[in-house]
């Protein structure tokens, strides 16, 4: 005697799916992306300087004076980022950040 299968609610696969595409698109870092850096030590890239229509960007209070998708030298820890408004962010050891997202 086979028992047929219940139908599967359409609430649980849509936050399955959900789920799925969002923890498959993100490396956990909400306004940016990282990886390894080739010399072990921590860099700042902004890739991304909010269409260029907020003024100068600071980095922890200083002119982010490098071209924009370049790395730059910076210490591990959470840093804040102004460009018309200020955001923070933590920048783990050893790798290079890629600050591209000025969002919520």
């Amino acid at each position: 005697m086979t028992v047929p299968a219940k139908p599967v609610p359409f609430r649980m696969i849509a936050l399955t799916a959900l789920s799925m595409v969002m923890t498959s698109c993100s490396d956990g870092h909400l306004r940016g992306s990282v990886s390894p850096s080739p010399d072990g030590l921590t860099y700042l890239a902004i890739d991304d300087d909010d269409g260029g229509l907020c003024g100068p960007i600071l980095v922890d209070g200083v002119g982010w004076q490098h071209p924009i998708g370049a790395p730059a030298r910076v210490e591990p820890g959470v840093h804040t980022i102004e460009c018309g408004g200020q955001l923070s962010f933590e920048i783990p050891a050893g790798v290079v950040f890629r600050f591209n997202y000025w969002g919520p």
